[in-house]
């Protein structure tokens, strides 16, 4: 009987491990907020568009994250906005577009780079560098490493 316990036992905890390191965790991707600063027009947008994209009111949200970038073609949050609400109604060659103008707008914004289009690089973080040169990968052998402009193979 102790013996059967101590069975049951293990295979309870090695269930639960299991089950553990087998769940996928759901991302839950929010819009974002504009930031302090922006324009009165773009603010007003963004802060109606996120009412909508919270709602599930894809084309209106569409439709005021647009106007914002009207107001404030600059503002990568709108285009990150834009681009999560393009996902969802399914224009995804659009949704890329804007997730490129968002990355490029706001570099090191964890949000932004850690979106669906960036987020197969595993967890985004950003460290400025002194210097331009290109930084080593070790895993692959150093490519790279120490060289300036485009690197072999263009990757």
């Amino acid at each position: 009987m102790r013996c059967r316990s101590w069975t049951m036992g293990c295979l309870l905890v090695s269930l639960v491990g299991i089950g553990a390191c087998s769940s996928s965790e759901k991302i839950v991707e929010r819009a974002l907020n504009a930031p302090t600063g922006s324009k009165p027009e773009a603010l007003m947008a963004m802060n109606q568009g996120n009412q909508d994209f919270a709602v599930g009111k894809w084309a209106e949200a569409q439709a005021q994250y647009e106007k914002a970038l009207t107001v404030e073609p600059q503002l990568g949050e709108a285009h990150y906005n834009l681009a999560l609400t393009l996902d969802r109604l399914g224009d995804r060659a659009a949704a890329d577009e804007h997730y490129t103008q968002a990355a490029n707008l706001r570099p090191g914004h964890p949000v932004i780079w850690n979106s669906r289009k960036y987020r197969r690089y595993g967890d985004v973080t950003v460290q400025k560098n002194v210097g331009t040169s290109i930084p080593a990968l070790p895993g692959l052998g150093g490519i790279g490493g120490g060289q300036t402009g485009n690197p072999p193979g263009g990757y």
